[in-house]
C-alpha cells in the first residue's frame, strides 16, 4: 500500500510495500481524449482576438493515495492555474474549509478560486472592450513534476480536470491516468495534456504599470 503526505505542493513519501511497488511497475494506462468543447473549435485560427473573462470555483479534494495540506492543495492548484493561462493580477486561491494546522494533512481539503480566463472575443463585442491576442498552446500537467512524485498527483489530476479545468477554454484534452486507490501509478503514466488559450501577460500588461517596474 502506498500513502504520500503532500505539504506545501511536495511530496513526502511514507510507507510503501514490496508487493505495491511490483504491481506498480506492471500497470499499463491509455490516453483518454475528450471531444473538444464548442467555444474551441479545432479550425479555428492559432492567434485570434480574446477578452478576460472572470471565473469562479469551489473545488474540495477526495483523494485515498495522496494526502494534501490545505497550503499544500493551494500551492499546487495555483501553479496549475498560471500554467494553464489565468491571469496573474486578480488570481485568487483561498483554502476553504481548512481546519486546524493548514501545514498539516487534512482529509477533505477544499479551495474557493477566483480567476480571469481567456475566451475568443464575440462578433458583437462592445467597440470600447479591450481584447488581447490569444494563441493556442500545448500544457502538460502536473508541472515540474517527475517519477513518483508525478504519480502521486494522479487523483488530484483527476478531479481538477473534471471540476477546474472546463473554466478555461480548451481543445485536445487527453488525459493519461488511471488512479487505483492506494496505489500509485507508473512514475510515467500520469499526465494531463492540453491545448489552452493563452496570452503572452508581460505584453498585455497595462503601459503605466511596466513603465512603474522599469523605475
Amino acid at each position: 500500500m502506498w500513502n504520500s503526505v503532500r505539504k506545501f505542493g511536495r511530496p513526502l513519501w511514507v510507507a510503501a510495500a514490496a508487493a505495491g511497488l511490483s504491481a506498480l511497475c506492471g500497470t499499463t494506462t491509455a490516453w483518454a481524449e475528450d471531444a473538444a468543447p464548442a467555444t474551441a473549435n479545432q479550425d479555428q485560427p492559432q492567434t485570434q482576438a480574446a477578452v478576460w473573462t472572470p471565473k469562479e470555483v469551489e473545488f474540495t479534494y477526495m483523494g485515498f493515495t495522496t494526502t494534501y495540506s490545505c497550503d499544500g492543495l493551494r500551492d499546487t492548484v495555483r501553479e496549475w492555474l498560471l500554467q494553464l493561462g489565468a491571469r496573474k493580477d486578480d488570481l485568487k486561491v483561498y483554502e476553504q474549509p481548512c481546519s486546524g494546522d493548514p501545514d498539516r494533512p487534512n482529509p477533505f481539503p477544499g479551495l474557493r478560486i477566483k480567476m480571469s480566463v481567456l475566451t475568443p472575443a464575440p462578433a458583437n463585442l462592445p467597440v470600447d472592450t479591450k481584447t488581447v491576442p490569444g494563441q493556442w498552446q500545448t500544457v502538460k500537467l502536473p508541472y515540474r513534476e517527475f517519477g513518483l512524485n508525478a504519480a502521486g498527483q494522479c487523483e488530484l489530476l483527476e478531479q481538477f480536470k473534471q471540476k477546474i479545468l472546463p473554466l478555461f477554454t480548451t481543445r485536445n484534452v487527453a488525459l493519461r491516468t488511471s488512479c487505483v486507490p492506494h496505489q500509485l501509478e507508473p512514475p510515467a503514466g500520469t499526465k494531463l495534456q492540453v491545448d489552452v488559450l493563452k496570452t503572452n501577460q508581460k505584453k498585455d500588461a497595462p503601459k503605466e504599470a511596466s513603465a512603474a517596474e522599469e523605475r
